[in-house]
């Protein structure tokens, strides 16, 4: 401003400079110079963000990758700031890519890919007060990209295609392993059941069986001579309904043929045949 009247704007600082030379610092306000003689400089005391530019990496097993990151800074010594570096932000940044191709190139490429919160903690760490130096203070950094090469992506996708193939197979093949045997244990279960069966059934005739022969064999124990002539009318009763024209009797009941009634028909049928 003509008159040598400078406003420092809010949240920043004013350096004068007399002759080039810096003279004393001034806060934020309306301020008089000297025309020709004294300059004030502003620096911006906000925080303000800066994107660094994808840039290359070689990771521990030789792979290579492109990080990309975001950090904000500001000001915190505005005479080291303006003074000490002719690009306190370059080199602020500079430092930030040195510290974190270190950190990166200690690691592989699947823990690196999988660690973006442990490599932005660590580099907070590495770069800690060295920034001062610069007059300038880092209060955040974050990692936004970091991606493999075309080529070492190609790989990861041929990869993980083969790994879920593979573990498709394998689900597959459990569940065909599962389903044989769940057929084979029902088989087995009918089987054992009908044999089961089957035995039941059998001790449950062989039961009858017994039974019925217990019970004739306690009938003939207490059967007695008549019950035994009985059963021979009966059969020479039948036999006289038949066509049948021999008999085979044992010498030592052919006497007794004579007094069964039923001989003497049989003997009469035979004669009109």
């Amino acid at each position: 401003m003509p008159l040598g009247i400078k406003i420092v704007p809010q949240n920043n600082q004013g350096l004068v400079e007399t002759f080039g030379k810096y003279h004393r610092s001034v806060t934020s306000g309306f301020h008089f110079y000297l025309p020709f003689v004294q300059k004030i400089r502003t620096v911006s005391l906000a925080m303000e963000p800066k994107s660094l530019p994808n840039y290359s990496i070689i990771t521990k097993d030789n792979a290579d990758v492109s990080a990309s990151l975001t950090l904000n800074y500001h000001v915190t010594d505005a005479v080291k700031y303006q003074y000490e570096n002719t690009d306190s932000v370059e080199s602020m940044a500079q430092l930030v890519r040195g510290h974190l191709r270190d950190i990166i190139g200690r690691m592989d490429l699947n823990e690196a890919l999988g660690s973006t919160a442990k490599i932005n903690q660590e580099l907070a760490v590495a770069i800690g007060d060295l920034t001062n130096t610069y007059g300038i203070n880092v209060d955040r950094i974050n990692i936004d990209e970091l991606t493999p090469s075309t080529a070492i992506q190609e790989a990861m996708d041929k990869q993980l295609t083969a790994d879920r193939e593979r573990v498709a197979a394998i689900a597959k093949a459990e569940g065909e392993a599962k389903s044989i045997e769940l057929t084979t244990k029902a088989k087995n279960d009918a089987l054992k059941a009908t044999a089961k069966a089957e035995a039941e059934a059998t001790r449950t005739r062989a039961d009858a069986e017994r039974y019925r022969i217990d019970t004739v064999q306690a009938g003939l124990s207490s059967a007695d001579d008549k019950y035994f002539q009985n059963q021979s009318i009966n059969a020479f009763s039948e036999l006289a309904n038949s066509p049948a024209n021999t008999i085979v009797v044992s010498d030592d009941k052919i006497g007794e043929l004579g007094q069964l009634p039923v001989v003497g028909k049989l003997l009469k049928k035979g004669a009109d045949q």
